[in-house]
């Protein structure tokens, strides 16, 4: 095999399989495992890959409530809103967004409880004016990438 798209297609084989070992890899893309290794490093150096992690389901741990958090933020603090909610626990993705919400954050819960004690913290910082929170009925997707396109 030539090395053309080599970077995409071994992001597209971790992917399928995040625990695939360095000779599977080098056994699927037809190069040797240095190759392999090397690639990978290199996509790690620079912030392709951000690590190996389990998918998981919080839902068979208990974690039945989903919150979609919208917050309206002084303008100033976003960027200190966005970190403190990155840092708390229970939250699984913070965005800084457009629009009528300043910050949006996904978080899981294992009763609305717990929701409404994450919430009523947040607006102690005075820095939040207003939170909207959508509880999510139904879970479509969640989690999921992309293989990437490899033009051949």
């Amino acid at each position: 095999m030539t090395y053309e798209n080599l970077d995409e297609k071994l992001v597209n084989a971790l992917l399928n399989d995040g625990r695939s070992s360095l000779r599977n890899l080098a056994e699927e893309l037809d190069v040797s495992v240095t190759t392999v290794s090397n690639h990978l490093n290199d996509l790690d150096e620079q912030g392709v890959i951000k690590g190996y992690t389990p998918k998981v389901d919080y839902g068979a741990l208990d974690y039945d409530v989903t919150a979609v958090i919208q917050l309206k933020v002084e303008g100033s603090a976003i960027t200190d809103v966005a970190d403190t909610l990155r840092e708390a626990r229970q939250m699984v993705s913070v965005y800084e967004v457009t629009g009528d919400h300043d910050v949006i954050a996904i978080a899981k819960f294992e009763d609305t409880d717990g929701m409404n004690d994450q919430i009523k913290g947040l607006l102690k910082d005075v820095n939040v004016n207003e939170t909207n929170t959508s509880v999510v009925l139904n879970t479509v997707c969640e989690h999921e990438q992309f293989p990437l396109e490899v033009s051949e």
